[in-house]
């Protein structure tokens, strides 16, 4: 009879098998980071850069910036804030993505904003990689200026900082990343203090930038942009009204509509 104990021990490891082996750091475009192991991106996929419209001058700031860490220069953390789908995360792609593709030395690693405590192990496990990395954290906020200190030490002025060859760029609807309670400003013994604390984590990066609700002509111009891509006539009355549906116009209702236009016309856009 096997011994009770190695039973239990073999279900054990049944149930909860061993993590896997951490992804090689130079082999693929872009990675995940859960808080432990670094993994491959199953497919890492991004809309060319011309295809991002309205945000001409935000494009040229990040890729600049971008080609400047992949050649080992010194460049920015960046963040990008604003508006709900007007392209945030979508530039950070497209814009690894050409630097790649121009043979830039450069990936992108997106944490999980809930495990933002485990990034000190992720920075040990790139920091001796001979590579350039983007680590991207998409839609980033904090209900409370404590709840950012961590990160805020991380990009400046802590003892761990991430290493040389990693740039944080994170995306948030806000622009100071935490929202300011007017209440708690009065209720402070010096308000000033209070906003300054609020405000020391956005003050971290030294690129900031600024994206911005569009009106209903640029919404068409990025309909127009998207369908003509892909092959796909549309009519401007239907796009508008699909956007009022929603009520928002940004590049991403308009991404959904193209979506949907291309569904009742039987086409993939893959």
């Amino acid at each position: 009879m096997t011994d009770p104990l190695i039973r239990i021990a073999d279900a054990l490891d049944r149930l909860a098998p061993p993590a896997p082996a951490p992804a090689d750091p130079l082999a693929h475009p872009a990675y995940i980071w859960r808080g432990d192991t670094l993994t491959a991106a199953r497919d890492f996929t991004a809309l060319p850069l011309d295809q991002l419209q309205n945000i001409d001058l935000q494009k040229t700031a990040l890729l600049g910036n971008l080609e400047r860490l992949a050649q080992g220069a010194a460049a920015h953390d960046v963040l990008l804030w604003g508006a709900r789908g007007t392209g945030k995360s979508a530039l950070v792609k497209s814009a690894v993505a050409q630097v790649q593709a121009a043979g830039g030395n450069l990936a992108l690693i997106e944490a999980v904003t809930t495990r933002l405590d485990t990034l000190p192990a992720l920075f040990a496990a790139i920091a001796a990689v001979t590579r350039a990395f983007v680590l991207f954290i998409d839609d980033l906020g904090f209900d409370a200026a404590g709840d950012a200190r961590a990160l805020r030490s991380m990009l400046e002025g802590g003892a761990e900082a991430r290493p040389a060859n990693a740039r944080l760029i994170v995306t948030s609807n806000r622009r100071h990343l935490i929202p300011r309670d007017i209440a708690e400003q009065e209720s402070a013994i010096n308000p000033r203090d209070a906003v300054d604390d609020q405000l020391a984590l956005a003050d971290r990066f030294g690129l900031s930038l600024g994206f911005h609700a569009i009106d209903q002509d640029t919404y068409l111009a990025i309909v127009e942009g998207y369908a003509s891509a892909h092959g796909l006539p549309f009519d401007p009355v239907e796009a508008v009204g699909w956007a009022t549906r929603r009520g928002s116009r940004s590049g991403r209702v308009a991404w959904h509509y193209v979506v949907d236009l291309a569904g009742r016309s039987g086409k993939s856009l893959r």
